[in-house]
Parts: C-alpha cells; sequence; structure tokens
C-alpha cells in the first residue's frame, strides 16, 4: 500500500488506465506549463487534502480579484472625476468557456474569430478571473500570430513614478510627498514628458524627457524603473494616475494597430474597457473551483521539480507522486 495518499487507494496501476499515472515523466513535470498542471490536478483530484487546499486557494484568488477591481474602479474614478477620463458604456465581451480546452485550443478559437484582421493589425483584450488561463492565452497567441507585440501599463506607471519622485528631489525634498508631487498640474505635466512612438532603429517605444531625464523606456525598464524609488513609491503614484495612464495606453495601442502590428492586451476590465476593439474576450470558466487547483499545482509543480531535478538516478512515476505528495504536505 502507499505509504501516503495514491490515486487510487492503492498501489499504483501497472498501466495507463487510470490516472495515466506511469506516462507522468520528469520531461513533462519540467514543462512547467498548463500539461503539467493538467496532469497534477489529474492525478490529485480526489486527495481530501488537495481539493481542500484548492477551495481554500479559490476563495482567496476570487476575493483578491474582487478587492483589486474595487481599488482600480476607484482610480478610474478619480480620473473621471479630474477629467482624464470620459465615463463610458463598456463594449460588451465574447465569453469563452476555457474548462477541458487547451491553450492552443483558446487561442485558434481566439484567432478564428478576429479572422482577416490579423494580417492588417489588430488589438485582441483578453479579461477574466486569475486562473482563467490570460497571461498563457496571450503566449499562445503571441506564438501563432504575425507581428505581435504584448501591451503592459506597468512602465507608464513606472515611469510617471520616476518623474514624480524626480519632481520632488528637484524641490529639496528629502521624502516622496504624494499630496505636492501629485497635483492636477503635475499629473498633466509629467504625461508631457512622455512620448510613444516608432523610432529609427528602435522600434516603438516610450521616450521619458523632462525634469533632468532623458531615456527610452526600454533602456531603464530594468534598472532605474525597477530602483527602490520607483517600487516604494509606484502603488501610491498608481491609484492617482489612472485615468491618465489608460488614456495614454489606448492612444499607444492604436498607434501600433494603425502600424499594422497585433497589439495584444490583458488586464482588469476597469481598464482595458478604454482600449478600442472589437476584439473583446472574457476567459471563464464553469467550474470555478479549478482556479484554485490550477494555482496549487503550480505550486506542487514547481516544489516537486526543484526537489527531483537534483536526483543523479532516473526519477520514476512513483518518487513523482510520493515528491508531490510531500510538497503538498507542505503547503
Amino acid at each position: 500500500m502507499c505509504a501516503k495518499w495514491c490515486p487510487w487507494g492503492v498501489d499504483k496501476p501497472d498501466d495507463d488506465e487510470e490516472g495515466n499515472f506511469s506516462a507522468f515523466s520528469m520531461e513533462l513535470l519540467k514543462k512547467q506549463n498548463a500539461e503539467t498542471s493538467a496532469a497534477i490536478i489529474q492525478l490529485l483530484n480526489t486527495n481530501p487534502e488537495f481539493l481542500s487546499i484548492s477551495e481554500n486557494q479559490t476563495k482567496m484568488i476570487m476575493q483578491r480579484d474582487n478587492e483589486d477591481g474595487e481599488k482600480l474602479a476607484a482610480g478610474i474614478q478619480i480620473g473621471i472625476d479630474r477629467g482624464a477620463l470620459p465615463t463610458i458604456e463598456p463594449v460588451p465581451y465574447k465569453e469563452i468557456n476555457v474548462l477541458g480546452k487547451t491553450p492552443d485550443e483558446i487561442a485558434d478559437e481566439i484567432i478564428s474569430d478576429v479572422g482577416e484582421a490579423v494580417n492588417t493589425g489588430a488589438v485582441i483584450v483578453l479579461v477574466g478571473l486569475s486562473g482563467t488561463g490570460k497571461g498563457t492565452t496571450v503566449t499562445k497567441l503571441s506564438e501563432k500570430l504575425p507581428n505581435t507585440v504584448t501591451w503592459s501599463n506597468g512602465n507608464i506607471f513606472r515611469s510617471i513614478t520616476l518623474l514624480a519622485t524626480s519632481w520632488c528631489e528637484n524641490n529639496g525634498m528629502e521624502q516622496f510627498d504624494a499630496n505636492a508631487a501629485l497635483t492636477s498640474e503635475n499629473i498633466a505635466d509629467y504625461l508631457s514628458m512622455l512620448s510613444f512612438d516608432e523610432f529609427p532603429d528602435r522600434g516603438f517605444d516610450i521616450k521619458i524627457e523632462g525634469l533632468g531625464i532623458s531615456a527610452f523606456v526600454k533602456d531603464i525598464q530594468n534598472t532605474d524603473l525597477k530602483g527602490p524609488k520607483v517600487s516604494k513609491n509606484i502603488p501610491t503614484v498608481a491609484k492617482q494616475i489612472q485615468g491618465e495612464a489608460v488614456g495614454f495606453a489606448a492612444a499607444a495601442i492604436e498607434k501600433m494597430r494603425e502600424a499594422g502590428m497585433n497589439v495584444l492586451l490583458e488586464g482588469r476590465e476597469q481598464t482595458v474597457n478604454y482600449v478600442s476593439s472589437p476584439f473583446r474576450y472574457s476567459l471563464t470558466l464553469s467550474d470555478s473551483s479549478i482556479i484554485g487547483k490550477r494555482r496549487v499545482a503550480q505550486m506542487l509543480g514547481a516544489t516537486a521539480f526543484q526537489k527531483l531535478q537534483e536526483e543523479e538516478e532516473e526519477v520514476t512515476p512513483t518518487a513523482i507522486l510520493e515528491t508531490l505528495n510531500s510538497c503538498l504536505s507542505e503547503l
């Protein structure tokens, strides 16, 4: 008998008829992708401990998503009140139930729906709860579509935070003062110091020009834009400039689309609603429990692989299952 829980309640079967157990290999574990997670879920899907932890994870993820959505909505309202954004009626999203579908199948469904627009430039917007596979779908779309770029608002927030902290320094302040730095007039000035365009020998990029800074974002995105003064203050700044960031992003994305690029954008509805596109998709799961199961499977897969890759001998399916069980008990 198994010392720990086995998916069959007894010793492992000799073939692949139950749980496809003997097909679980280090090669599969090494992939650390949706295929790995699905295999782990299949192995542990009747394990009471796995189900309990997964249920808690689902609740936590959904609660955090709701809280994040409320914060974003509050930030958008600040932008509306300041006149940085208009009040809009959101364009409906086409729902795609991802349950039982591979990332390739989801991406192919979207590509089929977008049609010929992928050859001339399209903006593809993805929303959905955490754990529904937005990031994985974006990766697959970028692999399958020509002339594709993935857009993130992160560097806009970081660029404005860099300017706001520099404004404080230039005004002799020893610490960041949000009330002084983030006035409506100052925020407008910071936005005027950012430009998005296609630059010779660089492609599309954001250029920062002002307050003693002259730089392209791609050149400083892993240095100045991730330095302590930016990282420490970006939550405060982001809350106040949601409207301006969304407006800047929408204009940048449209500029790339007009240049014939396929722009992939995934995020929360509160912000991506302001990006113009007829190609809008909401990834859903008819069984919400999968959200937590995927998250737990990802954690187990990563930890198990880290432990087993140090083994000198060939790792058997039995060793993998025992390691997954051991990792599960540590969560």
